[in-house]
């Protein structure tokens, strides 16, 4: 996808514990982290809808923390790690980690799966995602991988799976993405249905003997 950051302005926390960050959330604020490259942590306080706006669709999202709005700020940040109350689903904490726009990351993407199977056919996705290490402005959305006329017993592995050429994919080569194989047929559910029907065959043969023998 083409990189795209953007802009949350961090007001710097000097409270810290429960208490005060549940005075920020009340507020419509999210306490965050920024850590990474060596230097020590800074808390932040960012707002809270507008961090939502930016990671509900891209959990994965580039950052620019400005330490304070109108303030000179280079820290552009990922997205590592968010908290939600289980309940409300409600951002409680965000971790950021500090990055450069030249430097490679690992984050987690989905598999996303392409194409239709040979006909009859289903897939089974095996793996839901992948570690991927990418540059910081080429980050995928997802890994592709393409089902298009697999058959029964034919699968897509990690090295089958589509990626930028300067993503690279943190797993075992062989390891199955996603399997193709043919829907299994309920014998029991066969069997019943063919006795259903042989019975109603054998009700049918009886109802036309039982009408011919009353006509004579």
């Amino acid at each position: 996808m083409a990189f795209e950051q953007k802009r949350l302005i961090g007001t710097e926390r000097t409270e810290f514990g429960k208490g005060a960050s549940r005075r920020l959330r009340r507020d419509g604020q999210t306490p965050a982290v920024l850590y990474g490259h060596g230097q020590d942590p800074i808390h932040v306080a960012v707002d809270a809808h507008e961090l939502f706006l930016i990671v509900k669709d891209n959990p994965n999202a580039i950052i620019n923390i400005v330490k304070d709005e109108g303030a000179s700020s280079d820290l552009l940040a990922l997205v590592k790690d968010i908290q939600r109350n289980p309940v409300t689903r409600r951002i409680t904490h965000v971790d950021l980690q500090r990055v450069t726009r030249n430097e490679k990351v690992e984050v987690e993407v989905p598999v996303e799966v392409t194409g239709e199977p040979a006909p009859g056919m289903i897939y089974t996705i095996e793996l839901m995602n992948v570690i991927v290490k990418a540059p910081v402005i080429d980050i995928p959305d997802s890994v592709v991988a393409d089902v298009e006329g697999l058959n029964a017993g034919e699968r897509v592995t990690v090295a089958d799976l589509k990626v930028a050429d300067d993503v690279e994919i943190v797993a075992d080569a062989e390891e199955v993405a996603v399997m193709v194989t043919e829907p299994q047929v309920d014998t029991a559910l066969e069997e019943a249905d063919a006795a259903m029907a042989e019975a109603q065959a054998e009700e049918s043969a009886e109802a036309e003997k039982a009408e011919e023998e009353a006509a004579e």
